[in-house]
């Protein structure tokens, strides 16, 4: 297999339309600054670094890719501008995989773990009931029984939009009346789907409450809960974040991985910004791993995040 693995020619295309703005951005400014140069001085360091942080990287991690490449180029200033690029990408494609992205084959499941319980948090607004829907859609696709729980029991919205959801991709709902308890949503959903040979659960929660401590507490309580039913649940805890908001995706992210523990993120919207490089920052600041981009309203347009391909696509071929 190439580089890429088996990252199809239709993901790749899928990718490439829809980082088309982050990547306008980025790319045309780097061709600015490298444009007539000889060699890789401070001056085309300190340009890549203002590139960098308008492109919501965040200044911590640009100052770490800066200082890798300044390391990288010190023996030899004479880089050319395409092996500057290339330099860049194998440096941010280094920083994913410390922070223990990989690149998985697909929305694939562990062959140990059934049902296989993920939670996933985050505000109202960044796309979270939707990227259940489109998880489900991908899970229902690869032939897997699915359960959605609709445990963000303090908007009708959300559990509509869910249930929607779960008629168009065909998975089984457990919800309750508006205002039930989240932890007495996730019970129910985890009894019946382990009762009924599920083979992935996928839990809602509430977007918003009213300090981090009330979020905490709740989000404690429903872990708890799911544990009486299958101890070592949930498996994953996925945070939602919407890729346009840029720097409050940071101010997120602080707040929710205070409040649980958060091991995979989702970061959705992007087809939409120019804000690409916050997936970087934010999964370099965290050392969380980036598992899902949303790059679309499309049931395809989720896709499972490989590091080296939304590197190429962002920075160029």
């Amino acid at each position: 297999m190439g580089i890429l693995g088996f990252f199809s020619k239709e993901k790749k295309e899928t990718l490439d339309k829809g980082l088309s703005k982050s990547k306008e951005s980025v790319f045309s400014k780097l061709t600015r600054i490298v444009a007539g140069k000889s060699k890789v001085n401070d001056e085309v360091l300190d340009d890549l670094e203002e590139v960098l942080i308008t492109s919501d990287v965040g200044v911590e991690t640009t100052l770490k890719i800066i200082s890798r490449i300044e390391k990288r180029v010190s023996k030899d200033k004479y880089v050319t501008p395409q092996e500057l690029t290339a330099i860049l990408r194998d440096e941010i494609a280094g920083l994913l995989t410390e922070n223990h992205t990989e690149d998985l084959d697909g929305f694939v499941l562990p062959a140990d773990k059934k049902p296989y319980v993920i939670m996933v948090v985050g505000v109202n607004g960044v796309g979270k009931t939707t990227t259940i829907g489109k998880l489900a859609h991908q899970f229902k696709k690869a032939g897997k029984k699915v359960y959605l729980g609709a445990g963000d029991t303090f908007r009708a919205a959300a559990v509509e939009q869910l249930i929607i959801w779960s008629e168009r991709v065909g998975a089984s709902i457990v919800k309750q009346e508006m205002g039930s308890d989240p932890a007495s949503v996730a019970y129910d959903t985890l009894s019946s789907a382990k009762a009924n040979g599920a083979d992935v659960v996928i839990i809602d929660t509430a977007g918003r409450l009213h300090n981090k401590l009330n979020l905490m507490n709740e989000l404690t309580k429903i872990k708890n809960v799911m544990k009486k039913i299958i101890p070592d649940a949930p498996h994953e805890i996925v945070l939602v974040l919407d890729g346009s908001t840029g720097q409050n995706a940071f101010e997120q992210a602080k707040q929710f991985t205070a409040a649980t523990e958060v091991n995979a993120l989702a970061v959705t919207k992007l087809d939409g910004t120019a804000k690409g490089g916050v997936v970087i920052g934010i999964s370099d600041q965290f050392r969380i791993p980036v598992k899902y981009i949303g790059l679309g309203e499309g049931m395809e347009d989720l896709q499972v995040f490989n590091k080296r391909a939304f590197v190429d696509s962002l920075f160029g071929e």
